[in-house]
């Protein structure tokens, strides 16, 4: 399989925000969000094989959460399933990070899936399967990036008509971040103010869980490997 980075790290959003985490990071990409803040996985990378990816998760002991993302991880799913499956019984938790627009039925239901349906602001809003709504239970969650109020408007309609709150473990709404920040660890760099998104969802009542990106927070924003 393609890797961009095997490294050691904490996890950064969702409901596993703060702890110890290994991110295996797949090269390619199959989509082109206008806020996206890794492009650099779009092309290139190394080549491992199964082996060698385990034995590199291995030297990073003792942390045995593992998050699969990218890029698109299900691009490669022909090499990944297995390789979860392998680290799963291996005493591994997993995780994996997707669009949703590649099919998850696949994907073993040990792993927690994170799905990131694509808001219009993103530019790639309606590449979400609906189908895979089918394959979710109460260990996934579902993430949609906000830029602007269109945005949230749109996560807001998406979250109750599929009844989506008591039906996955966590729906998460996160204020996108600038492609340039600045050096400062500040909510200055967020495209949309966080006490904006979490005043619509007070509003509306919305049982989501506001997501910020916690390691842009405690390294430099535009730092990579952490």
């Amino acid at each position: 399989m393609y890797l961009i980075e095997i490294y050691k790290s904490i996890q950064g959003e969702s409901s596993f925000a703060g702890r110890p985490c290994i991110f295996v990071r797949l090269a390619g990409c199959n989509l082109r969000c206008s806020w996206c803040d890794s492009e650099y996985t779009f092309t290139g990378g190394y080549k491992l094989s199964e082996d060698e990816v385990v034995a590199e998760i291995a030297k990073l002991a003792p942390v045995k959460l593992v998050e699969f993302t990218g890029g698109e991880p299900l691009l490669q799913e022909r090499e990944v399933i297995p390789l979860m499956q392998r680290l799963l019984g291996s005493g591994y938790e997993l995780m994996i990070e997707t669009s949703g627009e590649r099919p998850v039925e696949k994907v073993p239901k040990a792993v927690h899936k994170i799905l990131d349906v694509k808001c219009p602001g993103s530019g790639e809003a309606g590449r979400f399967r609906m189908t895979n709504l089918a394959s979710l239970t109460e260990r996934d969650e579902m993430k949609f990036v906000i830029t602007n109020r269109d945005d949230y408007e749109f996560a807001r309609t998406f979250i109750r008509d599929n009844a989506l709150e008591g039906r996955v473990g966590g729906i998460l709404l996160s204020p996108a971040f600038s492609k340039t920040p600045t050096p400062e660890r500040t909510t200055e760099n967020c495209l949309l103010d966080p006490r904006e998104l979490v005043e619509w969802m007070l509003a509306d009542g919305l049982n989501a869980r506001l997501s910020l990106q916690i390691h842009k927070y405690i390294w430099e924003p535009m730092k990579k490997g952490v």
